[in-house]
């Protein structure tokens, strides 16, 4: 008896802002961490440490959510031109389009008997002509569709949200080896963490992508700490 597979339902709305989620979190964790390395390796005390990683998490989460808004929205503009000038092909130049229709389906490895059919019911429909010729030319799918004001948000707010680990142990002590030691800690669990989800999100197992974010993180963590320990000690 062969087992039923389970029927996994998909990520659903959110999935276009996925990699919003993971970038802005992911980027929060990592950027501040490698900075609060550095600059304690160069000999910084807790309360220079404490206000350079404010001011980058500040700077880091405005450029991101800026960054992410432009980015989407261009991508947005960029878009709806390119639709109205679909909507001009489809109004003056139907069968080259309705021909370039059918080469799509055609590489989608619909039988070339099928093929009539399956046109039959684009002929007379000029939006659904678009609707397909968006989705195989372009790329795009209406639900795919990402608001810039979210994606900026999330951006913005997810790289504080992942700065804080390394920020939050330098307002808490004035020892700074204490301070690394918990922000180090914090960092990794926060990478960890970041992995499982990504992976278990994508259906994937979630130890090799847990450790490997974390392993990123440490190889720039040694070589953070060495460019620190070095640039502090020729300015000393």
């Amino acid at each position: 008896m062969t087992d039923t597979p389970l029927y996994l339902p998909h990520i659903g709305a959110s999935r276009q802002y996925w990699r919003d989620i993971v970038l802005g979190v992911n980027d929060g964790l990592v950027s501040v961490f490698l900075l609060v390395v550095g600059v304690v390796g160069g000999g910084l005390a807790a309360g220079q440490v404490l206000l350079t990683a404010v001011a980058a998490a500040i700077a880091g989460a405005v450029s991101m959510a800026a960054g992410e808004y432009l980015a989407t929205k261009s991508q947005d503009e960029i878009l709806e031109s390119e639709l109205e000038l679909e909507r001009q092909h489809i109004e003056h130049f139907k069968d080259q389009e309705l021909e370039q229709l059918r080469g799509f389906f055609a590489d989608m490895a619909v039988a070339e008997e099928d093929l009539d059919g399956v046109m039959a019911g684009f002929e007379e429909n000029d939006e659904a002509i678009l609707n397909a010729m968006a989705a195989l030319e372009f790329g795009f799918v209406e639900s795919e569709r990402r608001s810039p004001f979210l994606a900026m948000m999330m951006s913005g707010l997810l790289f504080l949200a992942g700065a804080l680990p390394s920020i939050v142990p330098f307002a808490l002590t004035a020892d700074t080896t204490v301070a690394l030691t918990w922000a180090t800690v914090g960092a990794l669990i926060g990478l960890f963490t970041v992995g499982v989800i990504k992976a278990r999100v994508a259906s994937r197992h979630w130890l090799k992508p847990g450790l490997e974010n974390m392993l990123i993180a440490g190889v720039g963590g040694v070589a953070a700490w060495a460019i620190g320990v070095a640039v502090g000690h020729t300015l000393a």
